[in-house]
């Protein structure tokens, strides 16, 4: 006889979902430390075709605050000034970043994750539901009791704005910024407005994944630290016991 009381465990994330999830996690604490470790080898921002030491930057290292910079130094990778070994740590993780996105993306389609879970639908968008879920999410209730396994707007607007518009931005950009890519597809740089553009574009479409990730973070410790992670490793997600009580 089933405990009417006993939590309910239901199944969260596929297979492809978790491996995708845990892939992304190593590949991005590389890319973001080799990242910064270029940046500082020249650490000005142009926008344009062309930008050297002496042409006007839009931002510069310098200009940042000076516990930012701490940070950045000691995310760096490796710590010590080397652009050669940042270059190759960047580039091959930056294959293994668009790859899995790429097996992730086909997987998703043939099981339907993104069409299930993930469309956006019109009524979700309306002012009225936007605001009913800022207020659920200040109020540290994240899931809807009805539907406790489903994504609620600001979770999907998040994930395809980084699934489908950051990553590729990044991939997209640096692409642009290699030359040897100038006569495979010229017309990245007319897309990005020149290799200065790219590089800065790279830099906000990181920056705005940095921004995603600590956001991330910070939900899954409110949500419930073990819970959530232990879902994204076993797929198994027990239902909150507020939501589960309402469900009952």
């Amino acid at each position: 006889m089933n405990d009417p009381t006993a939590p309910i465990v239901i199944k969260r994330h596929r297979m492809a979902t978790r491996v995708w999830h845990w892939v992304t996690v190593v590949t991005m604490f590389i890319m973001i430390g080799s990242g910064i470790g270029i940046l500082k080898a020249h650490p000005r921002l142009y926008w344009g075709r062309y930008g050297a030491n002496f042409d006007t930057a839009w931002t510069t290292l310098d200009q940042w605050p000076s516990w930012l910079v701490s940070l950045l130094n000691l995310l760096t990778i490796p710590t010590s000034y080397n652009l050669a070994l940042s270059r190759r740590w960047h580039l091959l993780f930056a294959l293994v970043l668009a790859f899995a996105l790429l097996g992730f993306m086909i997987v998703s389609l043939i099981n339907k994750h993104f069409q299930r879970d993930l469309r956006v639908r019109a009524a979700e968008l309306s002012p009225r539901e936007v605001v009913h879920d800022v207020k659920e999410h200040l109020a540290f209730r994240f899931h809807d009791p009805r539907k406790p396994g489903a994504y609620n707007i600001l979770q999907k607007l998040s994930y395809v704005v980084t699934i489908f518009v950051l990553i590729p931005v990044m991939i997209l950009t640096g692409l642009t910024m290699s030359p040897g890519m100038d006569a495979a597809w010229p017309w990245l740089l007319e897309v990005f407005g020149g290799r200065q553009s790219a590089r800065s574009i790279h830099f906000i479409a990181a920056t705005g994944l940095v921004l995603f990730i600590i956001a991330h973070l910070a939900l899954v410790i409110l949500a419930g630290t073990w819970n959530e992670v232990r879902s994204m490793i076993t797929g198994r997600w027990k239902i909150p016991a507020h939501t589960s009580e309402d469900v009952a």
